[in-house]
């Protein structure tokens, strides 16, 4: 055991986070990741499957006189982002995880640390090996490509698990049950534009930035601005108050993030650059009234821009400047189960001309496969209003709160046991692996718990030694008492 953690309990769970740590394990490299899972459970003298997307599942009999309870299995990821700062000697290809230990807090040193899902992955393997824990037959399913497709789980085929209830074991939030979460989709909006002569002699670059964007599935609902839908509300009021022709536009960064920045070029005679910027400088003060404390730092900038040599057709212009100004973004509905929980949502994700063709990008979310239907087809009907073709991609189902299953009803029992309260239920907006496996099992029950992660994906990932010795605890709490 690493002199960092040497002595930090509960052992059975950090000796394997540790060993998991010195094996490389970026997406689609998790080949020597399966290989350990693989020794491990023949040396525990366990049946091991593999199937040919690279998922294991692993089989142990039930404790003695437990072999009449329901098959629960334990679910991870094998695979970890692979993220290091500026200037970090590490080849994520080759080199071991080096721990950093600050008082409650394990980080590693200059690099993602994997405990997403390291730890969860690690509980189910220290589960394996244990010759103590009281519990009904087991199934342990650790999962590949996570990460980046989701592919290990989309992958997973129907018949190949017995389980009745599966505990997921990639929550990152300690005293929280998840039980939920959203599917998603994207819809792209594409349309041919024409191009004429400019007939002004002043080009003029107006960005949108200051904003602070997000993630467009949990950060949905809080209220941030949206840079895209803000600049086409911009070149509206330019257009109506001088005459305008537009030249370029671009705006976003990514299908799954709220965009934080928008621009321009834009065409008009010089003697109107004034009012321009006036009517922006109104239009910019009425945004940030709206937006209150939400997003309070936006700025809205004219700036002088080369001439181009040509700018679009004026219907062209229209239609796209109209469209990325009213298409909604944002909350759709909010969950009837679950208090808080956004249900749909959609967001105006990125716009960018290129090669004459204007692409716009939205992505939709649901827990509720009907759901999210009506939502692409809301966002596509309005698009194909304005003259786009549009089509859909990437889609991935959800998983549907179900506060009052037997799985959520034991679980929590179990924690009110042990903590005299009650666990905060929460889902997701995002995608998890629980969705995904659902759609082959649709009459497994499910429920997602973990340590206290901080900053996955990222140089900073923590995780908190004390809240791993309390996962533990629980989890092997609920698994004596299903």
């Amino acid at each position: 055991m690493s002199t960092v953690i040497a002595g930090v309990e509960p052992q059975e769970v950090w000796k394997h986070f540790e060993a998991l740590a010195a094996i490389p394990r970026a997406s689609t490299k998790e080949a020597a990741a399966r290989a350990h899972v693989l020794k491990l459970a023949a040396s525990y003298g366990l049946e091991s499957v593999v199937d040919e997307a690279g998922n294991v599942v692993v089989r142990k009999p039930a404790s003695p006189g437990r072999e009449g309870a329901p098959v629960t299995a334990l679910q991870g990821h094998l695979d970890m982002v692979c993220e290091k700062n500026e200037g970090t000697n590490f080849n994520f290809d080759t080199d071991g995880i080096r721990f950093v230990r600050k008082e409650d807090w394990l980080y590693a040193d200059g690099t993602t640390l994997g405990s997403d899902n390291g730890i969860g992955v690690a509980a189910a393997l220290a589960v394996m090996e244990s010759k103590t824990i009281k519990h009904g037959p087991m199934e342990f399913v650790f999962t590949v490509e996570e990460e980046t497709t989701l592919g290990g789980a989309t992958a997973f085929k129907a018949g190949v698990l017995k389980a009745h209830y599966l505990l997921n074991l990639d929550n990152e939030e300690k005293g929280t049950l998840c039980i939920g979460c959203a599917g998603g989709l994207n819809t792209r909006a594409r349309r041919k534009v024409g191009f004429v002569a400019p007939k002004y002699n002043a080009s003029y670059r107006i960005k949108i930035s200051g904003l602070k964007g997000g993630h467009s599935g949990v950060d949905i609902h809080l209220g941030r601005g949206n840079a895209v839908r803000i600049l086409g509300g911009a070149l509206q009021l330019v257009n109506e108050a001088i005459p305008l022709q537009l030249a370029d536009l671009k705006g976003g960064s990514a299908h799954n993030a709220i965009p934080r920045e928008a621009s321009a070029v834009v065409v008009t005679d010089a003697a109107n650059e004034a009012k321009m910027k006036a009517v922006l400088a109104k239009y910019a003060d009425d945004i940030r009234t709206d937006l209150g404390a939400f997003d309070p730092d936006l700025q809205i900038v004219v700036e002088k821009a080369e001439r181009p040599v040509q700018v679009l057709g004026a219907s062209d212009a229209k239609q796209t400047v109209d469209l990325i100004a009213t298409l909604h973004s944002g909350v759709l509905a909010m969950s009837p189960d679950v208090p808080g929980l956004v249900q749909d949502s959609t967001n105006l994700s990125t716009v960018a001309l290129k090669d004459g063709v204007v692409e716009i990008v939205t992505s939709q979310r649901s827990a509720i496969e009907g759901s999210k239907d009506l939502a692409k087809r809301l966002v596509a009907t309005s698009c194909q209003l304005a003259g786009f073709e549009t089509e859909h991609s990437s889609s991935y189902p959800g998983w549907k709160p179900e506060p009052n299953s037997d799985i959520v009803r034991k679980s929590k029992e179990v924690f009110e046991k042990m903590y005299g309260s009650t666990p905060n239920l929460i889902a997701m907006h995002a995608g998890l692996e629980t969705g995904v496996l659902g759609v082959n099992y649709p009459n497994m029950q499910m429920i997602s718990f973990g340590p206290q992660i901080e900053h996955p994906h990222s140089p900073a990932e923590r995780v908190q030694i004390s809240s791993v010795a309390e996962f533990w605890k629980y989890l092997t709490a609920v698994l004596e008492a299903l």
